[in-house]
């Protein structure tokens, strides 16, 4: 079957990228055995978010011997960071509630973890003090190969952190050091109406980001003008709302395709049922064009 396809920076893509979440998640032969169930189907880029589904990529790949086979790897920018020699995660209490304490954020925001009502908060000058790792980003990024995963999706929910903290600085460091390696950075974030404005000077080639009807970290409104507007290629993670939309799948891709002019989506798959039926409902939409934009 054929899946409409995109480029970015001159590297083609599929629009619709298949993300492998069988429900026992931690058999890599259940990943394995999805994925190639997917590939058999035509799909040939897929996202891999772990170390498990790389593997299965690659066992897919010299399975097939296809060099047309693309992955889409995840670096979190906390592999990246750190204060006073310590790991950024290990500050992680104190990142939330400094982000509590002095940044409004909406209502819809609700991945940030509880803490206690009185947990310590950075000062200033302490935030001025984390630091690139270079050691630990570079250990990180030795795992993938820019030539079987050409984008890299950098973030997660530190580069949203680290927008908030004002340390945008960071996350350009790691852009520049991907792009040295090969790679095509793609931002990963969650809270989109506050990140689009904030990344909008990194120098990647997409914006990832949680964008449904049903489930995401936004206030749908204020999202969807901001999304027409951004006048850089969006992405759509989790379009499908953890499979709350696998029963009208036209709509949602009808919601993301026509209505906002995403460049591409990576839907979750659990079942070689549910990866059918998307591929299916894409078929009513040959002409996924990306916006002009990207």
């Amino acid at each position: 079957m054929r899946i409409p396809t995109a480029n970015l920076e001159g590297k083609k893509i599929q629009r619709i990228v298949f993300s492998i979440r069988p429900p026992v998640s931690s058999d890599p032969s259940q990943i394995s055995l999805l994925m190639k169930k997917a590939y058999e189907m035509g799909v040939w880029c897929f996202d891999l978010p772990s170390v498990k589904h790389l593997e299965s990529f690659r066992g897919l790949k010299s399975l097939t011997n296809d060099e047309t086979l693309m992955g889409i790897c995840h670096l979190e920018v906390e592999r990246g960071t750190s204060l006073l020699g310590k790991p950024l995660h290990q500050f992680e209490s104190k990142v939330v509630a400094t982000i509590k304490k002095n940044l409004f954020l909406p209502e819809s925001i609700r991945n940030l973890p509880s803490i206690p009502f009185f947990s310590d908060v950075f000062t200033q000058k302490e935030i001025d003090r984390i630091t690139f790792d270079p050691l630990r980003f570079e250990k990180a990024l030795s795992l993938f190969n820019p030539e079987e995963s050409p984008f890299l999706l950098i973030g997660e929910r530190y580069g949203d952190w680290l927008l908030a903290l004002g340390r945008i600085d960071l996350l350009k460091e790691m852009v520049r050091r991907a792009r040295e390696k090969g790679f095509i950075p793609i931002f990963s974030g969650q809270w989109a109406t506050f990140v689009l404005p904030k990344a909008k000077p990194l120098d990647v080639a997409a914006y990832a980001i949680p964008i449904n009807k049903k489930w995401s970290f936004f206030d749908l409104a204020p999202a969807c003008d901001l999304i027409k507007k951004f006048d850089k290629p969006v992405i759509s993670l989790n379009p499908l709302a953890d499979g709350k939309l696998l029963r009208t799948p036209e709509e949602a891709f009808s919601f993301l395709f026509n209505e906002l002019k995403i460049h591409s989506a990576i839907a979750e798959i659990t079942t070689e049922k549910e990866a059918g039926t998307i591929l299916e409902a894409q078929k009513k939409f040959p002409s996924l064009i990306p916006h002009r934009k990207a």
